[in-house]
Order: structure tokens, then sequence, then C-alpha cells
């Protein structure tokens, strides 16, 4: 399975996807959706499921959703799999609708986690659920992938619950729950799960799968790489490994002076330099354990020290030296401080943060342990190390399966169609891209991509991702000829990887970009610029888009494919992700300099200006990061000012589970660095109050914003930002506003059903003609999407952006 072409050198010591023995089901062949009801059963000659997968989703045969993914792989295996899609949480009942799964039931949240999917970052209700036919809120539960395994354990006690998804990932280990303010247990304990698979669970789930058909008790199933566990103290089959102790960061510390029994207290006040007025115990500092004195117990009252006495040398024993053996890391397991312990003590939630983090790469991981609850109802949280990445062959088998590319026929409206009433926005969005690669090596602290894909980039090959724009050509319904995205994670990662092997394999840096690119990652752009020129230049291909994140610090790295992208395959404008403009915040990101923004920016403008266009470039910035000052936030407004940018959509840092930036925010300290009781500390924005004013900072434009922005400039001493001139960030008059604010997200919504939505006269907002589509910033061209016809003959669209 391994193809010369795999992005990686790390060695993959797994068994491949396609060389198990298929199940013995696989003689019913291949369902054109997988099933959502007895009669699709019925249909397909189905007596029953052997596999039942439960998602907070919508069920879209798409290999951008990962129900479908999960569901087209396991059927290439031969199990028969059905799939129930936002069940009614209520009761049981609803899960029992395509009867009792023959060997597990598959649980998700969905896609997004499903409270960042509910609640914005401000911990406000959404109304809406991009993942949803009509775009409703509320069709899932709140820690869906807890509601769900509890009901399946309702419908079928006897049956196995396998929870994964993203929302499983991120809460793999005792978390930081934003939306309770509180430090929650494991989900493989609250969800009482039989076992969890975290991250791209394709390979694990493969393996599990059939070894549950194989009726091995899934309670014996413990050493699957990429997978989670309950397992009691006592248990047996823990035993055997090394436990490396990592409760604690304590050290010794300062050592009280004995008291002298011949001193009086006057002498003993004397030799402290102070006076006798306070006879309480000593404060001194023992003179041989402070670090200001190296001469050990002396006389205090000696002021010259004694040549004779020398320094104490401790050297190591040669004859023990080579006796000195490492454990093995593959039986290596570091116990983390306890759950009881990080929930109180965000010192020690910071330290075993930092721990996770360093025990990602598949290379060198080793195995995980978090003890929770205390005496009779102790037990430990097992993780295992992350699965062994997808080869580049596998990547194709995954992508190449009989993927529908449409929503289930359940959701048409009486048409048969699923651009009206009850579209899908989230399907839409990605109808016409096509994802190349997995994972991101750019390590941004407020990011989940790295905690839930990896670092290693796992890439398609070039024949796989053509034949996917040849599909969609040829069969997708509404294509028009434009491919949206062509991308992943971030635009321009696909085959970029550490040239070394034995490097990759021992690295344990966060991040292979920051502080700046490392030496050894490779940045050839070459294969990308290939594949877009051949896709270009495919027959009934207009134009190839490129809607994923670029990452600017690599693409400078190569001009040509700077140039190859501005010049083909920009609609418009381009949307990168600098975040911030001063240091403070950056470093707490892992972000690069601005500076790295401002050279991207003149290749982009040469090379646009070569080819007769006028391009944009959109930046996106995250306002209330942990390590952002108030000054930081005003020199970003004054920047933003400066350049000419309006800002219409603004992030807010949203702590979700698991980063490394939420832990930040609960505990006050850098975990980048080592977690000491005295270690760095980072300024955090808490309170409704300033979260508000670094929004406001990013929208300075916005008279809603200006009343609170004069204060917070003349508290700070910088009044002179304050008046009507050009250098000037705000103005002295107050318009007369209603001060409200309505998000670019909702007014660039196409209503459903083609009605215009009912907006008051005082906060009414000029529609956009047909085919037009607001950005984020407002004044800019409209960008061609590929969307299909709308049923008023011309085009629509949606700029759909989550919160991050």
């Amino acid at each position: 399975m391994n193809a010369p072409v795999d992005v990686s050198f790390f060695a993959r010591a797994a068994k491949p996807l396609t060389s198990y023995r298929p199940y013995w089901a696989k003689r019913f062949g291949t369902a054109p959706f997988l099933p959502m009801s007895r009669a699709e059963m019925d249909k397909l000659g189905w007596d029953s499921c052997d596999i039942i997968l439960v998602t907070g989703d919508a069920y879209v045969d798409h290999p951008s959703f990962g129900m479908a993914v999960i569901g087209r792989t396991l059927e290439a295996q031969g199990f028969r799999v059905g799939i129930i899609a936002q069940p009614d949480w209520q009761s049981a009942e609803p899960f029992k609708v395509l009867g009792k799964p023959n060997l597990f039931w598959g649980v998700t949240a969905g896609n997004m986690d499903s409270m960042i999917n509910r609640y914005t970052a401000d911990r406000k209700i959404r109304s809406d659920d991009a993942y949803t036919p009509g775009d409703i809120g509320g069709k899932r539960p709140d820690r869906a992938a807890i509601v769900y395994s509890q009901r399946c354990r309702e419908a079928f006690k006897d049956v196995p619950i396998i929870l994964g998804g993203i929302e499983g990932s991120l809460r793999r280990i005792a978390h930081y729950d934003y939306w309770s303010d509180k430090v929650r247990r494991s989900i493989v304990v609250d969800s009482k799960c039989d076992l969890l698979l975290y991250g791209n669970a394709e390979r694990a789930l493969v393996e599990v799968a059939h070894r549950i058909a194989a009726r091995e008790p899934v309670e014996q199933i413990t050493d699957v790489r990429g997978t989670a566990f309950v397992r009691r103290p006592d248990d047996e089959s823990g035993k055997g490994w090394f436990e490396i102790d990592s409760t604690s960061v304590d050290e010794p510390g300062r050592v009280e002076a004995h008291v002298n029994p011949y001193m009086t207290t006057s002498e003993q006040a004397a030799a402290q330099g102070t006076t006798c007025s306070k006879e309480d115990a000593p404060d001194s500092v023992a003179v041989g354990a402070d670090p200001s004195s190296a001469g050990g117990q002396k006389d205090l009252q000696s002021a010259e020290p004694n040549p004779a006495i020398q320094p104490m040398l401790f050297v190591a024993n040669p004859a023990l030296k080579a006796k000195l053996k490492v454990p093995p890391r593959d039986r290596s397991v570091i116990r983390l401080p306890s759950y009881e312990q990080v929930k109180s003590d965000p010192v020690l939630y910071a330290h075993a943060n930092r721990v996770l983090h360093l025990e990602t790469n598949p290379g060198n991981a080793r195995a995980l342990v978090q003890a929770h609850g205390e005496g009779a109802t102790a037990r430990d949280v097992w993780i295992n190390p992350p699965p062994i990445p997808l080869t580049t062959a596998e990547m194709d088998h995954v992508f190449d399966l009989h993927y529908a590319r449409g929503p289930h026929p359940s959701y048409a409206d009486e048409n048969g169609s699923h651009d009206g009433a009850t579209k899908i926005p989230a399907w839409e969005m990605i109808r016409f891209s096509i994802n190349i690669m997995r994972g991101c090596f750019g390590g941004c602290t407020f990011c989940s991509i790295t905690e839930h894909e990896g670092r290693i980039i796992q890439s398609r090959s070039e024949d796989s991702i053509i034949q996917e724009i040849e599909d969609i050509r040829d069969k997708v319904k509404g294509f028009t000829g434009t491919i949206s995205d062509l991308g992943g994670p971030t635009a321009n990662m696909y085959r970029l990887g550490c040239k070394s092997p034995e490097i990759e394999a021992a690295c344990r840096k966060p991040s292979c970009v920051y502080p700046g690119i490392c030496s050894n990652l490779g940045t050839n752009h070459d294969p990308l610029i290939k594949i877009y020129r051949r896709g270009r230049a495919l027959k009934g291909i207009k134009k190839i888009l490129i809607g994923s994140g670029l990452r600017y610090d690599l693409a400078v790295k190569s001009p040509e494919y700077v140039k190859e992208l501005v010049q083909h395959h920009v609609g418009g404008y381009l949307k990168i992700a600098p975040e911030h403009t001063e240091q403070g915040p950056l470093t707490k990101m892992m972000k690069p300099g601005i500076g790295s923004y401002d050279k991207f920016k003149q290749m982009f403008e040469k090379f646009s200006e070569e080819a007769g266009k006028k391009q944009f470039l959109i930046p996106y910035f995250i306002a209330a990061h942990p390590g952002t000052s108030d000054e930081d936030m005003m020199n970003l407004a004054i920047w933003l000012k400066k350049n000419g940018f309006r800002a219409d959509q603004v992030q807010t840092f949203y702590p979700s589970p698991m980063a490394t930036a939420t832990a930040m925010y609960h505990s006050n300290k850098n975990p980048l660095r080592k977690i000491t009781r005295e270690s760095e500390t980072v300024d955090i924005v808490r309170g409704e109050k300033r979260r508000r004013l670094h929004k406001a900072f990013l929208r300075y434009h916005d008279p809603n914003n200006w009343p609170l922005l004069r204060d917070a400039l003349k508290a700070m001493g910088r009044a002179d930002l304050i008046g009507n001139g050009k250098h000037h960030l705000i103005p002295t008059f107050q318009p007369l506003t209603d001060g409200g604010y309505q998000s670019a997200r909702r007014k660039n919504s196409t209503p459903t059903g083609g009605k215009a939505a009912v907006v008051p006269a005082s906060r009414s907002v000029q529609q956009p003609t047909k085919g037009r589509i607001l950005t984020q910033h407002t004044g800019l061209p409209p960008r061609v999407t590929g969307g299909a016809t709308a049923p008023g003959g011309g085009k629509s669209g949606k700029a759909f952006k989550k919160a991050r």
C-alpha cells in the first residue's frame, strides 16, 4: 500500500486498509445511499445492519462528511451499515428504527463539536445549523456524543458503543469546558462508551470492526492505536508497562533556616538585618539553599570565605553508565495528573495539556493514562498512541469509494431538489470542492485541526484528484464549470513533509513553521502547481478556485506557486489569516509576524498586476486571544485603518476543548514552555466588557462601537486617536444608531424558500443582487463559486463561515 508519492517518510508499520478479508455480507454489494429506514433495508435485501452509525449531522453522502467516509469505508470491508441521522434524543425509540446492530454502534456528534455548533463565542445560542436541512438550529442536543451514547445503551444494552468524531477527539482527557466554565471528565467516562476512536479513524475502525466481527470481546481490544478506553487500576491487561509519573510540577523550593538555640531573639533579628519587634518564627532562608549564597552553611557573621573549603563535585560512575536502560517507548505510559488534580489546580491542567501535545507524533508518542475517581470508584482513562497515518494509496482508496455526492433523498423537497427550503448549507459550500490532503503542521494554538488530524500530511495521488474533478463535471447536478476549492485544512501543504525520516520520527516540536520554517521541512510546491495546471486543462472546467486558507509564509518560498495561484486560481479575492499584527498575541498563537504578510502581499499585487487583474487579499483576525492586551488591539485597529480594511465579520477567540490556547485561557499559563508554579503567565481576556472592547477595535468603523472605544482610548491615554481627521481612529461626533449589529453571516444568507427575510426598518440592509456575494470586507467584487442555478434563474450564493 505504500506509494512512492507519499508525503511522509514515516514507516507505515500498519496493516493496509485493503488487506482485510471482506466480511461475508460483501455479497450484498454497494448501496446507492446507506439506508436510513427499514424500507431501504428491505429494498437492499437486508434483514439487519451489522453496524449502525448515529450522527448529529444530516446524512450527506460526500467525502467531506465524516459519517459518509466512515460508512463507505466499512461498507467496502463488507459490512452492512445503516445511518440514523439527527434522531430525536428525547427517548430511545428513534434509535431502534433500524433494529439491533449485529456488531456495534458507531456514535458521533457530527462534523462539528455540538457545543461550538450550537453556541457563539459569547455563549449565545445560534438560530441556525449549517449541517441541517433548511439551516434550522436545535436538531441536535448539547454534548450530543454523550446523549446519543446514552440512548444507544438504553435501546440495546448489550451492543458495544464505539465513539468517534471531533467532539470525542477533543475530549479524550479531562478538559476545560468553556460553556460551563469548569473542567469536565474525559468523554470516555461521561459517555460510558466501550471504545473511543480519536483522530481520522479509518485504520482503527476497520481493525476494531473485524475483531468484533470475529467475536473478540470489545473489552479485550486495548492494543489499537488511536483508541481510548477505561481500565481499572487492578486490571491485569495493564500490567507490564513502564509507568512514568508526570502528575506533579513541584520542585524543591526554599529551605527555612534552622533556629540557632544559642542566639537570643535580638541576635537572631540582627543576623537577619531586622529588629526584634516581631518574635514570630524566622523568615530567613537557609544560607546554603538561597540562590544568592554559594558557600553552604557558614558563620553568618563571617565576611571572608575560607579558601580551604572547596565545593563538592558529583560525577557519574562510568561503571554504572552502561547499565542504565531507557524503557522502550512502545511499552511506556505517562501518568498525567488525575481528573481531581487538574480540576482543582489550573497549573497542573496546563502541565497535562503540554504533555498531551508533546505526545502526538506517531513516531515517538507514548501511551497516556489519567485517573478518574478515588477509592472504589477509581478508574484510569487509557489513551493509546496516535493512529498511523494513511498512505497515499489508502487515501485514494478512501476518497475513491462510491459516494453519491449529495444529501440523502429523504431530505429532498416536493420537486426532488435540495436547493430550496431543504438546502443543507454545509453541503452547498463544499458541493463542488475537492479535499486533496489531511493534516496540518502549522500548530496554531487556537485551532483543533492538529489535535484531530495530526501534523503529518496525508495526500492523495494526482490521478485520484483529477478523477474526482471529472466525476464532479460529469455526475453532479448543477455544475457550471467552476471547482470552488482544491485544498483541505490548508491550501498549500499538499505533499509537504520532513526531509529526513529519522528526524520526523523523533521530532516533538509543536509546529514545523514557527518561529520560522524548519530547515528540515520540504517546501516544494511543484506537485501542487502540476495539479492546478492539469485540472484547469480538463475539458469542461472553466476555473478552479482556491477557497481553503493559504499558509502564506510557506507560499512565499515558491514564487512560481504564488504566480500560478494569483493569476489563475483567485476569484477576485483570496483569504489568508495573519490573525494579528502584534508580537504579544502572535507568539501565543504560534503565527508568523506581520512582515510575512507584507512580503506575500507584495508578491500578490505584483502578479495580479502582471495578469491585468484587480484582486484583493482578505486577512482574518482574532479578537480576545490569550496574550492580547488592549494596546495590542488598538494597534491592530490602527493598522486596519491605515491599510483601508473594514472588517465585516469578526472572529472572537473561542476556547475549544484541548486546544493549547484554551489551556492558556483556563490556567493563565503558557503550555508552549515548561510549566512550573512560577512559569510565564499569560494575559487573558475575560468578561463580556473586555471581550466586547476587543471586538470593537476590529470594527472601529462601526458607529455603535464609538462610545466604547472613546472611553477606552481615554483610559489608555490615547485620546489623540479621537478626532475627525484622517489620522484619527474614531471621530468626536456620534450619529444616531440603534446600537444593533447584524453579522455578515446573516446578511449574506440566502433566505430559504426564496422569500426575503423580514428586517426592521431601522436595521434594513441593501440586499445583494443575484450572483453577488458579500465578503468579509465591504466593497469587494463578487466571487464566482460555481453554484447551481437558483429557482429564480440567477445564481445564488452564501458566504458561510463558522466561528473558529
